[in-house]
């Protein structure tokens, strides 16, 4: 039997886990120097797990400059002067 569309988790492997396993616990204390070989698989010390984020692209100024003559020019078919448009594009924000 499947699972309908609606009900699938998106992502499921992508998403961080707050929790590793005892494998990935032990790369992650090779990676720090915290492990040498020998030692017991139990008990060992908290790993921290970071959380990636991604963060959202800047516009560069060529695309920021063609958006402002782009609005510039239908303030101007409008009817509004340049200030008048600039106040208005920043109340709308």
């Amino acid at each position: 039997m499947s699972i309908d569309k609606s009900l699938k988790i998106r992502r499921a492997s992508v998403r961080n886990r707050s929790v590793l396993k005892r494998t990935e616990r032990i790369a992650r204390l090779k990676e720090l120097d915290r492990w040498q070989e020998g030692e017991s698989p139990f008990g060992l010390p908290k790993v921290r797990v970071y959380k990636i984020s991604m963060k959202k692209k800047k516009k560069s100024k060529k695309e920021e400059a063609t958006a402002g003559a782009a609005g510039e020019a239908a303030a101007g078919a409008a009817g509004e002067t340049a200030p008048e448009a600039k106040k208005a594009s920043e109340a709308k924000k």
